[in-house]
């Protein structure tokens, strides 16, 4: 049997339609399939390979870690020098970001596997603050596919077939001001996407999520950000809430967080984080969350985006992928934010048929979960204006062909 009848055979699979591309070797922003065929990535494995595939310095933590030690006791019970390296760094960082700001402070990591997790955790830890149940979450987000995570989600589609989900959890319009009432005496937590990704790139107004904290802050809920896709360089700031100086109780952070490796977290103040170690103990456990590997992985990321000018790169590299686009026929909208991008086209129909005009040509670009009239475009932040011309220039003749 060939790989993809195997592949097809014995791997389950999430649609009925898999793209099955036969990935043997990535290189910066290509991938190479087994005909030796060269694909630009214009995706980054949905934003998780943000320095692009095989970034050296990441490979050399990766395999420097795996000689020394890898899996060894589950999370927290042992003294691992990747975690506590990666934990001071990133907690330091987000201590000169939050500078100045009278806000919760957020100083303590608790690593977990993946973005889901890191929701999950961060629901677990918002009842155990406050003593109640009600969760909020915005109407299009998308925090994860696991219970917990899936029960934040409005749309139905997704979910219809795994009811019932959760209780307790109430949806708001993102960017209303009349809806922040509905944050009451009876909400544990207020979940926000500091950019709506899986809706199709749409940013908080800043008078908007100034007015969330504040609202937050009136009833004693626990205001929680999720930069799970926005993070780690993507949209021009090293962490998306700093384009707003607002500050979370919590952030939930993975996918560019580990440079390829599976890695997330969630970040609070440590006085939260204490409590899912009391009344019970053991409140929150893991067994791989912060794997030795991906955090060594993660550090070397992060190393890399402060030590480059990558995200400082970010805004004008987006806006370059903007300017070309916006002028293609058959183009409605695009929308910007960093080096992240929609391109609207009229529906799913053409947005399709783009993606599979792109692949012939060496291209590789997505939709979104709740918009699938758009193009996703979220490449490697390491990709060239000579890369960005060339995507580009597919992507107009495919749109041409519609």
């Amino acid at each position: 049997m060939t790989k993809r009848q195997l592949f097809l055979r014995h791997l389950a699979q999430t649609s009925d339609e898999p793209l099955a591309l036969e990935i043997t070797r990535g290189e910066g922003v290509y991938l190479y399939d087994s005909d030796g065929k060269r694909y630009l990535d214009l995706i980054a494995g949905i934003g998780v390979s943000s320095l692009g595939h095989c970034y050296p310095s990441v490979v050399q933590a990766v395999q420097k870690q795996a000689e020394t030690y890898m899996h060894t006791m589950v999370y927290g019970e042992y003294v691992l020098t990747p975690q506590v390296a990666l934990a001071k760094l990133l907690t330091d960082q987000l201590s000169h970001s939050t500078k100045g700001l009278t806000q919760p402070k957020l100083d303590s990591v608790y690593f977990v596997n993946s973005g889901t997790e890191a929701t999950e955790g961060a629901m677990k830890l918002a009842k155990r603050a406050t003593g109640r149940a009600e969760i909020i979450s915005c109407f299009n987000a998308y925090h994860g596919s696991t219970q917990g995570a899936a029960s934040l989600n409005s749309e139905s589609y997704f979910t219809e077939a795994y009811r019932p989900l959760l209780p307790g959890i109430r949806h708001i319009d993102f960017n209303c001001g009349l809806c922040l009432d509905q944050i009451t005496e009876q909400t544990a937590a207020v979940f926000i996407e500091t950019v709506q990704a899986e809706w199709g790139i749409r940013p908080p107004a800043r008078e908007w999520i100034k007015a969330l904290r504040r609202r937050c802050d009136e009833v004693g809920a626990l205001l929680i950000f999720d930069e799970i896709q926005a993070g780690y360089g993507r949209t021009g700031k090293l962490f998306a809430f700093q384009h707003y100086d607002v500050v979370p109780d919590i952030l939930l952070l993975a996918k560019g967080m580990g440079g390829g490796m599976p890695i997330g977290a969630f970040v609070a103040s440590q006085a939260l984080t204490t409590l899912l170690g009391v009344d019970p103990v053991l409140g929150h456990i893991t067994t791989f969350g912060g794997h030795p590997v991906s955090c060594a992985a993660a550090l070397a990321t992060l190393k890399t985006l402060l030590e480059t000018d990558l995200i400082a790169e970010a805004e004008e590299k987006g806006f370059r992928f903007r300017q070309n686009l916006s002028a293609v026929p058959g183009v409605l909208d695009v929308r910007q934010v960093g080096l992240w991008l929609a391109v609207e086209l009229l529906n799913y129909d053409q947005v399709k048929t783009v993606i599979q005009h792109c692949l012939a040509a060496g291209l590789i670009t997505d939709w979104f979960l709740f918009n699938d009239r758009s193009l996703r475009i979220a490449p490697p932040l390491i990709i060239t204006n000579d890369e960005i011309d060339w995507a580009c220039e597919v992507l107009a003749k495919a749109i041409g062909k519609l």
